[in-house]
């Protein structure tokens, strides 16, 4: 059954002098301001689409990667996903880099090189992107 996620958005006044809020409306997590600054120059306590975005392409690969280890038969004792979304003003979001540093006992490197690459590509939000994602895959010891 698919499940559907909802939030909304409330803006004011034009695109650079503007602000918005953006709520979570289905988990009720908090509402959060937004600003043309906040997307191209310093944040200061607001957030952006792209910082948004980041937060779900590194909630979602993680979840994709535990996954596939799963199935490879791998625990992970430790995931930890940074997302960078670039984004440039006339050309619009520019790709997301993802880097993930893991432990997971008894993996060789090329496995887990083999399962991060597959977890990117399995990523429901890397599908959903029409954009360049790369992928940085550190196994700690």
């Amino acid at each position: 059954m698919a499940t559907i996620r909802n939030a909304h958005t409330v803006w004011q006044g034009n695109l650079f002098e503007g602000s918005g809020e953006t709520t979570f409306d289905y988990s009720g997590i908090g509402t959060y301001d937004v600003t043309w600054k906040a997307r191209t120059e310093d944040a200061r306590g607001k957030t952006s689409p792209e910082e948004l975005l980041a937060a779900a392409h590194s909630a979602c690969f993680s979840m994709a990667f535990s996954n596939e280890l799963d199935k490879a038969g791998y625990k992970a004792e430790h995931i930890e996903t940074k997302a960078e979304v670039g984004f440039q003003p006339g050309e619009g979001v520019t790709g997301s880099k993802l880097t993930v540093a893991a432990r997971i006992p008894g993996i060789a490197e090329d496995e887990f090189q083999k399962i991060a690459d597959a977890a990117k590509a399995g990523c429901p939000v890397s599908q959903a992107l029409s954009i360049p994602i790369t992928l940085e895959a550190t196994l700690e010891a």
